[in-house]
């Protein structure tokens, strides 16, 4: 990898008409600007279908696509949809936010009346995405229309002969389900189609796209119902252990995910066969994959199930670098980001270290006056080349809001460092944007909030927190000219456009 940038963008945030980012023209319209600014990189969150919460790193399924995704106005250009039916349709009022609850009262009435306008049975196409993903989409497919059988409620509170799985209940439910079933397999094949022309637009564009993959699956979901011997269940399918991690200065009581763990040993002996499958289908999805909570393969912090905080857990021995040789050994070499985040140890960084793979580096963790251990980890000078560097992610403030909520003592730090005690503070992100931009750090992938010095009103996340998140959005008006051109210009400064297609061009305007 030569140096390059990138840009964090959610699907859901990008521009669009009826109320969610999609793979609408609008998408492809970014990937022309992401070009035009000098980036090489686009970092997503995860495409998979949401539960409750909305969180992508809370999903029924680690393969399947949210149909969130889809864009209406390919299904309007293929028929099976009219304009007017999408006009009519109330997604929200305002632009810059998502209304979830508007999503799934609209959405799914859309997609269900293209679903069957389409004849999609007669589609040779359609027929053979089925048959290529059956060993996950079967399971899933089924999950969701026997979710919808009983209201929405978890599979650990359905019927006891379906919750087990016992074959005559299987069978029942296919033959009651055939036709819900069948609707969510036209999802998954509407929403791979235009995923794969996306994505294969975006690397004609000399852009690559930076997926993410949750370390953990979540309770409820098509993976954990279809395959309980990979996680630690009782004989019932009931957790005995679940995710999480341990009390720390930013959280008192820790951090209960409740995500099952994995049965390790179990995973071990069939040569981490459903990882292998997992990390494929996640290298035909991405150009390179970020996994999330890189430090659960070497510990993992268990709590015991039915406790109402984190603080009785315990951490156990995961892995470590055996499924990382395995997955080299089956995979062969491939662009991994390992996110390290957090509270380190010395053997999470000898197995990054032994992995080769680039870890994360966060700006916003270097001027922590609570973390005195590992903050100046993240200070750019201390920065590797074999590193990712950030701003902020995520699950961060921005990078206004960040400067705007830290202590006067971590802002004296900060400016200290920078050599800079008078820009004012409306327009610190540029010098901080620049600081990392500068380091050693092959890549360096910035939140576009950051670049256009957006407060904590435009955050992405706030962990521990339900109900407000994953809903900002940007408008086609503030992807402008001038801010490409600043974009552009700031990743050209510290050689990161990665290719000089743009620089051969300017040559060419002048002579």
């Amino acid at each position: 990898m030569n140096r390059a940038a990138g840009i964090l963008l959610p699907i859901t945030s990008l521009p669009s008409r009826y109320g969610i980012g999609c793979f609408s023209g609008s998408a492809y319209e970014f990937v022309d600007w992401l070009k035009e600014a000098g980036q090489c990189y686009w970092q997503i969150l995860p495409l998979v279908p949401t539960s409750f919460g909305d969180s992508p790193y809370q999903s029924f399924s680690t393969y399947a696509g949210n149909p969130y995704f889809i864009s209406l106005e390919e299904l309007v250009e293929e028929g099976v949809l009219t304009e007017e039916e999408c006009e009519e349709a109330d997604f929200g009022e305002d632009p810059q936010d998502i209304d979830y609850e508007k999503m799934y009262l609209s959405r799914y009435p859309l997609l269900k009346k293209a679903f069957r306008r389409s004849n999609i049975s007669q589609n040779q196409d359609y027929l053979k995405f089925v048959e290529d993903n059956a060993w996950w989409l079967g399971d899933y497919a089924l999950f969701m229309a026997v979710k919808e059988r009983f209201e929405g409620k978890p599979w650990t509170e359905w019927a006891e002969d379906i919750r087990l799985r016992r074959s005559n209940a299987m069978d029942y439910y296919r033959k009651e389900q055939y036709f819900d079933i069948e609707f969510h397999q036209y999802l998954q094949y509407q929403f791979h189609k235009q995923w794969t022309r996306l994505k294969s637009y975006a690397n004609e564009k000399g852009v690559k796209i930076i997926g993410d993959i949750p370390i953990y699956v979540a309770m409820d979901s098509a993976d954990a119902w279809a395959h309980p011997e990979l996680f630690q269940l009782d004989e019932n399918n009931v957790p005995v252990a679940v995710a999480g991690c341990p009390p720390d200065g930013f959280a008192a009581e820790g951090q209960l995910w409740g995500n099952p763990l994995y049965r390790w040993d179990y995973h071990e002996s069939t040569g981490f066969a459903w990882w292998m499958e997992r990390l494929r289908y996640c290298f035909q999805m991405y150009d390179v994959v970020r996994i999330d909570h890189f430090r659960g393969f070497d510990e993992y912090y268990s709590i015991p199930y039915g406790e109402k905080t984190a603080i009785n857990g315990t951490w156990k021995k995961g892995p470590g670098m055996k499924l990382f040789h395995r997955m080299k050994e089956v995979l062969g070499e491939r662009e991994v980001i390992a996110e390290d985040l957090g509270y380190v140890t010395d053997s999470v960084r000898k197995m990054v270290e032994d992995s080769g793979f680039p870890g994360m580096k966060v700006l916003e963790f270097a001027f922590d006056s609570r973390d005195t251990g590992s903050a100046s980890d993240y200070l750019p000078h201390n920065y590797g080349e074999n590193c990712v560097a950030y701003t902020g992610t995520h699950d961060n403030e921005t990078l206004t809001g960040w400067f705007g909520s830290i202590s006067k003592e971590e802002m004296a730090m900060a400016r200290e460092y920078l050599c800079d005690q008078y820009t004012p503070e409306k327009y610190l992100y540029k010098p901080l944007i620049s600081l990392i931009m500068r380091s050693r750090a092959k890549l360096c992938v910035i939140p576009l909030q950051d670049y256009l010095g957006y407060d904590n009103s435009c955050r992405m996340n706030r962990p521990s927190t339900v109900g407000i998140n994953w809903k900002w959005r940007i408008t086609r008006e503030e992807l402008t000219e001038e801010l490409k051109e600043e974009i552009y210009s700031i990743a050209r400064r510290y050689g990161r456009t990665g290719w000089q297609w743009r620089e051969e061009e300017e040559k060419e305007t002048k002579s």
